[in-house]
């Protein structure tokens, strides 16, 4: 099936990521009822133009809603809200929905066991749209990268772990807030790949706040050694996207005080899955490892507050800012 782009989309968890690519599917045209347990998130998305929904399991029984998406913190989230007491999956006469797409980053193996029992989960309501070739409801992993800019420029890519009809059906509304639509797998291949990302990205911000404080140490203009990195070898996403100096780049969190973007709290997460699966696997994983030392200081320096992962830059390295600008000849 091709996803019914006029249905109702639901979207469960509309923080910092959630709420952009909620924005992105009602900026598209589409109807969208969204869920969240802070109000003053579901807030927002209403004042676009979403209506609001009560609970999971209120969301799979709105008629006319052919698809849910959840964007949450942790496995224990997502647990909650696909089998907890008012869970989708509670959702009384059958889903209204037939494609269940998670783009939290998770478990790979709660992922693959949640997709199993969907599987088993023959129950949709009357008159609901089928994916085709599956009696029930379709599940899809389909974790992102591309951080708070990607969702709000709708930019992302999605690393997808399911069938393939699966991710075919999902494909046309994850393009209306991706660049990207990868299929890795069986289900939690996508949570895998995600894991995998996010670890060498934590090993490569690490790494570029190490040499751009070293360099600043050292009387070199932050700004001026991004620009050598950025047309040498060194170049990477964390240098030129993402650079965690003030001042450097504007509209990132280091320009911001390390206010939005992708928290430290989350990237210490993802760090400890990705020691997981390194343990289930017997893979060495020593700078991961390290990885996970030097965020955790990072939350523990800034003692509870939210901030995003580049602060490492500030915590860890006590960097120096630039100082205003590239100094040509």
């Amino acid at each position: 099936m091709v996803l019914d782009m006029q249905g109702t989309i639901g979207f469960i968890g509309v923080g910092n990521m959630g709420a952009p690519m909620a924005a992105n599917l009602l900026k598209s045209g589409l109807p969208v009822l969204v869920f969240d347990r802070n109000p003053a998130a579901v807030d927002k998305l209403v004042k676009l133009g979403a209506r609001a929904a009560s609970s999971p399991q209120e969301m799979g029984e709105t008629p006319g809603v052919t698809a849910i998406m959840s964007m949450l913190p942790s496995t224990d989230h997502v647990a909650d809200a696909y089998e907890g007491p008012q869970g989708l999956l509670k959702a009384a006469g059958g889903l209204q929905p037939s494609l269940l797409i998670d783009s939290s980053t998770i478990l790979p193996t709660y992922t693959a066991e949640l997709a199993a029992r969907i599987a088993t989960y023959s129950m949709l309501a009357p008159g609901a749209r089928k994916v085709a070739g599956a009696p029930g409801p379709v599940f899809v992993d389909a974790p992102v990268s591309g951080g708070v800019i990607g969702a709000v420029a709708g930019t992302l890519t999605f690393m997808c772990g399911g069938s393939a009809a699966g991710v075919r059906a999902a494909k046309p509304l994850l393009q209306l807030m991706g660049k990207a639509v990868e299929h890795l797998g069986d289900p939690g291949a996508g949570q895998v790949a995600k894991i995998c990302n996010n670890l060498a990205m934590a090993i490569q911000m690490a790494a570029v706040s190490e040499a751009l404080a070293l360099g600043a140490a050292m009387g070199l203009d932050p700004a001026a050694l991004t620009q050598v990195f950025n047309s040498s070898s060194a170049r990477c996403w964390s240098s030129q996207v993402y650079n965690p100096v003030p001042g450097v780049l504007p509209d990132v969190p280091s320009a911001h005080e390390y206010r939005g973007g992708f928290n430290a709290g989350f990237m210490s997460k993802d760090l400890r899955l990705a020691l997981q699966l390194a343990g289930s696997a017997k893979q060495p994983l020593p700078m991961g490892e390290r990885a996970a030392q030097l965020y955790q200081q990072v939350l523990d320096a800034s003692g509870g507050e939210p901030v995003d992962f580049g602060a490492i830059y500030k915590f860890v390295y006590n960097g120096r800012p630039s100082n205003g600008g590239v100094k040509g000849n």
